[in-house]
């Protein structure tokens, strides 16, 4: 069997009651009214309000604490000529901020520039030394976005310069606020915004709505900017987020933004079908790339620049950036997951993983793989051996707070921040045992479960046939998805699926049709499962798959199918390989590979491969739990391999069951036969059989390996004695039957047992497999 990487939750079905007067009043489908119920909006309002935003649903922003001061602080700078220096964040949240901050004063007419923090020199935030010196430059106003709330040390530097202040952030708020001269933020402790799940980019809107004293409506050719921040930063799609969003994906499909064409065109994105998984997955990415690398501020440039041809230019430097962050994921995560599989790693509930010259901007997305991977709290850190340092960062499960497991040392460590699923910091190369320490201690009083699977919610059961075009729009409907917005995730139950297959240059993709009692036939994707095929292909027609609803077009077709988040198979995966022909490829993976022979065994030792256990029957003893068992060679008898079957628990079986010389085809002699060879005995002596076997089965006219079997039955019936290879016929001997020998009847077994191993059908051969396999105790 397969087990399911996730806990699969499963909703409560609808109240078909309540389906029924949602689908009515809101002249929508059943099939819809159900998502809309699960999803808690069981009025008629609440399911307009979200299947059709409008701009009045948007929340006033002057309602936002320190709106009216910060705004009339940069009025004045504006109405005074004075220096603006928006001072932005290098992640695609904090780009997109910059750009419609920048774009808005240059509208107000305001002397104006941007500056981007480099994430390796400047560090995250306001900095003192990037603000002296922007203050040098001329700067007399900062407006930052994105950041700010953590800033004392810079906005203190600042004010001693008489140089103003004035934050636009999100972030999580400290304990005690920087002295600015105004923080605009959505969560602030005084203030009394509705919603404060905005993200950098969505406070700067607000700002800019404030700025110009125009409506959403008014600047909705900067809600392109406001999708890509907001889809990027991972904030809440509800409330006004999903509202701002969805207009922002309506923005970017007509755009006529440069930076965001060029960028869309290098990504091989149509912007006539944008959604938000293009953004996420495709736009945000890119944009992320050059901050990740280096100096982030020529993705501002993109955004903002109105030259085609320079727009050209940057956008195929941030996707060269994007290949190159690409690269170095794949690089550095390679050697991360083999640290992570390491016997000494294995074990512990945390890993804490390192290596040198390891590029410090792509740590944080290779921590990420690791966690996806193992399931394990992780740090991974790059050693500078020059400053006897390592610097990285950390990503967590649900259930360890990394932030609090770490908290009680920070005292120890050069630099340190976070929260309780993610953390960046340096550490001496001297506190690294501390450090590991710290995390192994905290994994056990958190009482840390790395074998619990995380869970996916699942909104209810389709069958095949369910996966329409109406079903897939409907559920597009729902969209924007995003964080507290999934995509809804069905169930399917097919009667069979087929048509199985890898995908992939590395084969580690699979896809196969889902096939209904109505024969419909969908397909279905299930990326990162190729090492699942034996067991899907064994058992096709035990599976369950969950999943979201997708669209391919190609060539102008558009077909329907489901992106598989996880796989169930029930039972073993049997895969039945039966050949008279053992060659090395077959024993190539390291399997545990079973014998009934164990002459067979010793001959074919040289082809198995390292990590592959053998078990000889009757000699070695058989593991209560084998993973990945074949069954070489066949039986002596079918009752010798249900006991191997009924005694240990196999996950994947494979059978070849290899006869050389086969019984049932020879079959059992006739009477004829025995007759012949009787007659022979009493005539010939001193008859070489050692030697002359197979010249004595020809002068007989009687198979070679029937010829064998009668010989030992006659010599254990006393008919015939042999000696150094020469036999003898008996003078009178003792009247037996030959139907009472041990030899008859393991002759017949052995027949039985090629009959049901050998020639019969795959499905009943299964069937027996399987119900041997249930007989265990």
């Amino acid at each position: 069997m397969l087990e399911a990487k996730f806990n699969w939750k499963k909703s409560t079905p609808a109240d078909e009651t309540q389906v029924a007067a949602l689908a009515k009043d809101a002249e929508i489908t059943p099939f819809l009214a159900r998502l809309l119920i699960s999803r808690q909006l069981t009025t008629v309002e609440q399911a307009q309000a979200w299947l059709t935003p409008t701009i009045e649903q948007l929340h006033d922003p002057n309602t936002m604490f320190d709106m009216a001061k910060g705004v009339a602080r940069i009025q004045a700078a504006v109405a005074n000529g004075e220096q603006i220096t928006i001072y932005g964040d290098y992640d695609a949240d904090g780009l997109t901020s910059t750009a419609l901050m920048y774009e808005t004063l240059a509208q107000l007419g305001a002397e104006v520039n941007y500056y981007i923090p480099n994430r390796f020199t400047d560090g995250y935030g306001p900095n003192v030394e990037a603000f002296n010196r922007l203050i040098d430059a001329g700067t007399q106003l900062f407006v930052t976005v994105d950041n700010g709330v953590a800033g004392h040390a810079a906005i203190d530097a600042a004010k001693q310069r008489q140089v103003d202040v004035v934050v636009t952030d999100h972030h999580e708020l400290p304990a005690q606020l920087p002295d600015a001269f105004a923080i605009i933020h959505p969560r602030h402790p005084q203030g009394h915004y509705p919603f404060g799940g905005l993200s950098g980019v969505g406070v700067a809107f607000k700002v800019a709505q404030s700025l110009l004293e125009a409506s959403a409506d008014e600047l909705s050719d900067a809600l392109d900017l406001v999708a890509i921040g907001e889809i990027a930063d991972l904030v809440p799609l509800t409330d006004e987020n999903h509202a701002l969003v969805k207009f922002g994906l309506q923005v970017i499909s007509q755009t006529q933004r440069p930076g965001l064409i060029a960028l869309m065109k290098a990504a091989g994105i149509d912007a006539t079908t944008i959604n938000e998984e293009h953004v996420g997955f495709g736009i945000a990415p890119r944009l992320n790339a050059v901050g990740r690398l280096g100096d982030a501020n020529p993705a501002v440039e993109l955004l903002t620049t109105l030259d085609e041809d320079r727009a050209n230019e940057l956008a195929k430097q941030v996707n060269q950036q994007n290949e190159v962050r690409q690269e170095l994921v794949k690089t550095i995560s390679t050697d991360a997951l083999t640290q992570a599989e390491a016997p000494e790693n294995q074990s512990q509930p945390v890993l804490v993983i390192h290596g040198q010259g390891w590029h410090e901007g792509v740590l944080g997305i290779v921590a990420s793989k690791v966690v996806e991977a193992t399931h394990k709290p992780t740090l991974v850190l790059s050693d500078n051996p020059d400053q006897g340092t390592l610097k990285g960062s950390g990503r967590s499960i649900k259930g360890f707070d990394l932030f609090a497991a770490l908290n009680p040392i920070r005292d120890h460590l050069v630099a340190f921040g976070g929260h309780a699923m993610a953390c960046g910091l340096t550490v001496a190369q001297t506190q690294l045992n501390l450090l590991t320490q710290t995390l192994i201690d905290a994994g056990k009083s958190q009482a840390i479960d790395v074998d619990q699977r995380a869970t996916l919610s699942v909104t209810a059961t389709l069958a095949a046939n369910e996966i329409t075009e109406s079903a897939y729009q409907e559920v597009q409907q729902l969209g924007p998805f995003g964080m507290d917005n999934p995509q809804p995730i069905f169930e399917i139950r097919p009667s069979r699926v087929d048509n199985i297959k890898t995908m992939g240059s590395a084969k580690n993709h699979l896809k196969f049709m889902l096939v209904d009692d109505q024969q419909t036939s969908v397909p279905a994707i299930a990326f990162g499962f190729g090492d699942a095929i034996v067991q899907v292909a064994a058992n096709p027609e035990d599976i369950s798959v969950i999943g979201t609803l997708s669209a391919n077009s190609w060539q102008g077709r558009t077909t329907y199918q489901l992106m598989v988040k996880d796989i169930q198979v029930e039972g073993v995966a049997i895969v039945l390989t039966r050949t008279n022909n053992l060659t090395k490829p077959l024993f190539a993976r390291p399997a545990t590979y079973l014998f009934f022979q164990g002459k067979l065994a010793d001959q074919l030792q040289p082809y198995l491969s390292e990590g592959a256990k053998v078990i000889r029957v009757g000699v070695d003893e058989l593991p209560a739990i084998i993973k990945d068992l074949v069954i070489v060679d066949c039986p002596p008898a079918l009752t010798d391999l249900q006991q191997v079957l009924a005694a240990t628990q196999v996950a994947e079986l494979t059978t070849y069951f290899y006869e050389r010389d086969s019984a049932f085809l020879s079959g059992m002699p006739s009477r004829a036969e025995y007759g012949k060879l009787f007659s022979f005995v009493k005539t010939h002596q001193n008859v070489d059989v050692g030697h002359q076997m197979a010249v004595l089965a020809d002068f007989l006219k009687i198979d070679l390996n029937k010829l064998i079997f009668m010989i030992q039955l006659f010599f254990e019936a006393g008919f015939v004695r042999i000696e150094s290879g020469v036999m003898n016929g008996i003078s009178d001997p003792k009247p037996a039957k030959l139907s009472e020998m041990v030899a008859y009847h393991q002759r017949l077994q052995r027949i039985d047992a090629e009959e049901k191993l050998l020639y019969s059908k795959g499905p009943q051969l299964k069937a027996w497999l399987v119900e041997a396999m249930n007989q265990a105790v």
